[in-house]
């Protein structure tokens, strides 16, 4: 594989300041094929993208989820390097987000920002909600990403394509890498730089809302990638709740002679849900491994059966055997015509139907 295997995809809203030099910058090392899907921008991003020679694709939908699924049906190149145009990230690390690929170590790269942050480039409280995503991503879905948030990814189009994409806005980023883990996709993260937004530019994203949407997403897919913990973590609440409630109804009962039959009834409901949920979160959870492991066995044999095709080799005309039906005979030198066959001592069937009458 080389460059001219790989498409950047630059999802864009209003980032006409920036994205020249983005284009110019991928361009200049050596990336011909740039994609600018754009969602509405009217700033003239579409127009700078054009001049700067991106292909530009205008968004059907909005957010940059969508932007994202909806660049993907555009590119047939078997590599995608995915990026912001807000001139936060590299096109200079192109080449170390590509290499894990191009050497065949890895289907989707990941880079990290915290490796080199230039100062300014993030704010406390984002960085904050990262560290806390990324702890719980890792808690949650038992993988250490180190940067699940990262916009700058590297990933083959043939392992998306096995992915079920949902996301419309920022949480794109947490549903790769979630999808990466649950279909077992080799992935390395890389350090890169991360710097900070011209001044002129000006972000999309809004931390309190757009980071409550991410936890959302976080939790929300480990439902089909870890049941135990998306069903469990309810359960466990509900039946401590209901414990708690259970705790108080007796001390009230025991010590002050007081009954609290609503409360005694609550109690029971909370805790009889939180051990179902539990328990149904187990069961889930061994469904899905084993569907995962037989899913697995199935590509793997889907991948042995394709080598196999590739490998076997065609005969060549001058090898092709007679096709079935027509009798060539190698030591005569004769060829049946119309399904006759000479006979050895020279008598023709119709001698034989003569002499041989019973």
């Amino acid at each position: 594989m080389d460059r001219d295997d790989v498409c950047v995809l630059l999802p864009t809203l209003d980032e006409a300041e920036t994205v020249g030099s983005v284009i110019d910058g991928f361009r200049d090392e050596g990336f011909e094929n740039v994609l600018v899907i754009d969602g509405h921008s009217t700033d003239g991003t579409q127009e700078v993208a054009r001049q700067h020679g991106a292909r530009v694709v205008e968004q059907s939908g909005v957010g940059k989820g969508q932007a994202v699924r909806e660049g993907l049906t555009h590119i047939d190149e078997p590599v995608v390097l995915m990026a912001d145009a807000d001139g936060t990230y590299r096109p200079e690390d192109a080449e170390s987000m590509l290499e894990p690929i191009f050497d065949g170590r890895a289907e989707h790269v990941i880079g990290d920002r915290f490796a080199e942050m230039e100062e300014g480039a993030m704010t406390r409280l984002n960085r904050a909600g990262n560290r806390i995503v990324n702890r719980a991503f890792a808690t949650i879905h038992g993988r250490d990403l180190q940067d699940i948030l990262s916009g700058y990814r590297a990933f083959t189009r043939d392992s998306v394509e096995r992915y079920a994409l949902r996301s419309d806005g920022f949480g794109i980023e947490t549903e790769l890498s979630v999808e990466c883990v649950k279909h077992g996709t080799a992935t390395e993260v890389v350090p890169i730089t991360y710097g900070a937004r011209p001044d002129e530019s000006e972000t999309n994203l809004h931390p309190v809302r757009d980071g409550a949407n991410i936890f959302l997403t976080l939790y929300k897919l480990a439902k089909t990638n870890n049941p135990l913990f998306y069903f469990g973590s309810v359960g466990s609440v509900s039946g401590l709740v209901g414990l708690l409630v259970a705790a108080y109804v007796g001390y009230d009962f025991l010590v002050n002679d007081i009954s609290h039959e609503a409360l005694a009834v609550v109690a029971a409901a909370g805790i009889i849900l939180g051990v179902q949920l539990v328990m149904f979160g187990v069961l889930s959870d061994i469904i899905v491994t084993v569907n995962r492991e037989q899913t697995r066995r199935l590509e793997e044999l889907a991948e042995q059966l394709s080598a196999g095709r590739e490998s076997a080799p065609s005969a060549s005309p001058d090898t092709d055997q007679p096709p079935r039906g027509t009798a060539a005979s190698e030591d005569d030198g004769t060829t049946d015509h119309g399904g006759e066959h000479d006979d050895p001592g020279g008598t023709t069937p119709a001698e034989v139907g003569a002499d041989g009458e019973d």
